[in-house]
């Protein structure tokens, strides 16, 4: 009997038998179902203005009819805010791996301080196209333990 009301339970749940229920994300509304944007909209003259207009009308708007940004993690709003994020942390990851490489190139010279000040064009050219792979260049030289220094190697200050 036990196993019975299991299974039972179990298909009642993974099939629903309750309908889905749409809850508003903290009390916005489609812009295209909102008042207050489609009043905006409506002011629009050139074209650019019209069709900026048309790509809101897929978000979401407040109660003041503009377009709000939704960062709960949900994948239908990756758009407005993890997609930006996640390029934004790739580009300035480019960068920074970038002028690692140039430095610790540079170190290697014996003229360093100089490459410094007066940049090598054609090493800081390389640098920044070996950037490109640089989540897969940290991730090897963190496993081959390039990427860390010892702890005995490390100076504590005395407190």
């Amino acid at each position: 009997m036990r196993r019975l009301f299991a299974v039972l339970l179990s298909a009642l749940l993974i099939f629903g038998f309750a309908p889905v229920a749409k809850a508003g994300v903290a009390g916005l509304t489609p812009c295209a179902e909102s008042a207050r944007f489609q009043q905006r909209a409506s002011v629009a003259d050139s074209p650019q203005a019209k069709a900026r207009f048309d790509l809101y009308g897929q978000a979401l708007c407040g109660e003041d009819g503009l377009p709000h940004l939704i960062v709960d993690g949900r994948w239908s709003h990756a758009g407005d805010f993890m997609i930006p994020g996640i390029m934004f942390l790739y580009i300035t990851g480019c960068i920074g791996w970038a002028g690692r490489t140039y430095l610790n190139a540079a170190r290697a010279d014996k003229n360093a301080a100089m490459k410094e000040i007066q940049i090598d064009v054609s090493l800081a050219l390389k640098s920044c196209l070996a950037a490109a792979v640089w989540p897969l260049a940290a991730f090897g030289e963190f496993t081959s333990g390039k990427l860390t220094e010892d702890e005995n190697k490390i100076t504590v200050s005395p407190r």
